[in-house]
């Protein structure tokens, strides 16, 4: 099973930036999809941005499109989290996830249960 390390998270006031990264123990046809989602205190996870790791396709969510960028480094088997521009309302914990092409045509999503390695979470506090 892919074994998946998050870092980077900490707090920031809005406006500010972090950059999270989340090592990835092997890239496999169960690590085709990495995504990164989130989830603050009360509200139910959502996946913010994803890449499909055989061609390097890109989606982002509508409430970071333009402020958060998803890359990997192949060479050092890390997915980052690149995030600009923060704002109080992307407060959350923040997971990395790995899983496999929910098929070749379709590709990867933002569905929860497609990403079947997770990891430990990594807090992202934003200030007003």
């Amino acid at each position: 099973q892919v074994q998946l390390v998050e870092s980077g998270g900490g707090s920031v006031q809005a406006g500010g930036s972090l950059r999270l990264s989340c090592v990835v123990s092997a890239y496999t046809a169960s690590s085709a999809c990495m995504g990164w989602f989130r989830q603050a205190p009360g509200k139910e996870r959502e996946g913010v941005a994803r890449i499909r790791t055989t061609n390097g396709i890109k989606v982002y969510a509508d409430s970071v499109k333009g402020r958060f960028t998803i890359s990997q480094d192949n060479a050092n088997n890390t997915v980052y989290l690149e995030m600009n521009s923060l704002k109080p309302e992307d407060a959350a914990m923040y997971y990395c996830a790995a899983g496999a092409l929910r098929s070749f045509w379709t590709g990867c999503t933002f569905l929860s249960s497609d990403y079947n390695a997770w990891g430990q979470g990594t807090r992202v506090t934003v200030s007003s």
